[in-house]
C-alpha cells in the first residue's frame, strides 16, 4: 500500500492508518486460510495461535489477551470445541475454573495453519528491510505497553 493509494485523511491520521493495516492483514489472512482449505476465521486462528504459543488458558484470559468480549469468546470456543480443535478441562488449581487446551487435532491444525500467517506477513513486509521490521516491532510493542492497563483485565485479582 503506497501513500499514493491512500485517501489524504487516512494518510494523515496514524490511528486510521493502523486500523487500515490491521483490517487488510485480517482480510489477507482469512483469504489465505480459505485458499489453503481451512474453514476458520481470524479470531479462531488467533485462539489456536495463543494456545500453541502459551499453552492452556482460561476463557477469560483468552478474551483479555485477544481483546474480545468474554461472551463472544465463549461462542468462539464453543465452535472450536465442536470442530474438535480444543477442549475444556477443569483447572488443577481451582475446581470452579476451566482451562482451554488444544486437542491433538488442534495442535496438528496449527502446525499446518501457521504458515498462512507467515505468508501474509511476508507479503506485508516485502518493502521493509529486516532492520525496519525490527524497528516497527519495537515501536508497536512500546505502544501496546503504553496502552496495557492491568486494572482493566477481567481475570486479574
Amino acid at each position: 500500500m503506497s501513500t499514493a493509494e491512500l485517501p489524504p485523511a487516512v494518510e494523515a491520521n496514524l490511528g486510521s492508518l493502523l486500523g487500515r493495516v490491521r483490517s487488510r492483514l485480517v482480510g489477507e489472512l482469512e483469504r489465505e486460510l480459505e485458499q489453503a482449505g481451512f474453514a476458520l476465521c481470524h479470531t479462531q486462528y488467533l485462539v489456536l495461535k495463543h494456545l500453541a504459543r502459551d499453552g492452556a488458558s482460561s476463557p477469560c484470559q483468552l478474551a483479555a489477551d485477544l481483546g474480545y468480549d468474554p461472551g463472544a469468546m465463549t461462542r468462539m470456543l464453543d465452535g472450536l470445541e465442536h470442530k474438535g480443535y480444543i477442549r475444556r478441562q477443569p483447572s488443577t488449581k481451582d475446581r470452579r475454573s476451566i482451562r482451554i487446551v488444544p486437542t491433538e487435532a488442534g495442535k496438528a491444525l496449527w502446525t499446518q495453519m501457521h504458515r498462512c500467517g507467515e505468508k501474509v506477513l511476508a507479503r506485508a513486509f516485502v518493502h521493509l528491510t529486516p532492520a525496519e521490521q525490527n524497528t516497527l516491532k519495537t515501536l508497536l510493542v512500546r505502544i501496546a505497553g503504553a496502552l496495557d492497563d492491568p486494572a482493566k483485565r477481567c481475570c486479574q485479582k
